[in-house]
């Protein structure tokens, strides 16, 4: 996050991060608004709660097609499971995500310019979506994470090989009285932010608070 003031942040998803995917939502203190870029495309979730709820609140929905809706969150961000992700050449991308990071093609249309990517077929996906020009990072982007098992120092060795951005080298951050992870963050092509975690300490950080749900209601009201 490029502030260095004061910030709070909430992690929300639809289950334990350990096998799930989760949104990191995070307040800066001061920052009053973003400008938007076209990186980020959207969340696609597959929930009928979510747009019965949606309903419910009178939350503003556009029907796309059949059992697809998509709503504005506040701040402006689309939430239409895959995270869509802007790229300024498809084929570029897909290489540097399945070569140099593993992930496979799931599926891939050259008409549309999408490819849909993921390391197991049972986590959510990444969405590349050839946006056929520059990509915008605004003053408001953030990074994809994922958790590995300690093989942090074998990714960043691989990108110093082919010459890939490092935006964080292999870094240890120590939270007193939780455990220390280990990090590298990485860019790909288009400036898209890359956060490898160790999964061991991860997991002990990520434990879900039972007094969550109740925290987040006292604090919003």
């Amino acid at each position: 996050i490029p502030y260095d003031g004061k910030w709070s942040k909430t992690m929300v998803g639809f289950g334990p991060e350990d096998d799930h995917f989760v949104a990191e939502l995070t307040y800066n203190y001061g920052v009053g608004e973003y400008r938007l870029g076209n990186d980020f495309l959207g969340l696609t979730l597959q929930s009928s709660q979510a747009v019965s709820n949606a309903k419910r609140l009178n939350w503003p929905l556009t029907q796309v097609k059949e059992s697809l809706y998509m709503t504005e969150a506040p701040g402006g961000y689309l939430n239409v499971c895959k995270v869509s992700l802007a790229v300024s050449d498809l084929q570029r991308s897909v290489h540097y995500w399945s070569a140099l990071l593993g992930m496979k093609v799931i599926e891939k249309n050259e008409d549309k310019k999408i490819a849909l990517m993921g390391f197991s077929d049972n986590q959510c996906k990444l969405e590349f979506q050839d946006v056929g020009g520059a990509v915008d990072h605004g003053t408001a982007f953030g990074r994809i994470a994922f958790a590995c098992p300690r093989d942090q120092d074998n990714i960043e060795a691989l990108k110093k090989k082919e010459k890939q951005k490092i935006l964080t080298p292999l870094v240890r951050l120590d939270t007193p009285g939780k455990a220390t992870v280990e990090v590298v963050i990485l860019a790909d092509p288009d400036g898209h932010e890359i956060c490898f975690v160790g999964d061991e300490a991860f997991r002990q950080l990520s434990a879900v608070d039972p007094k969550g749900n109740d925290l987040q209601s006292h604090h919003i009201i």
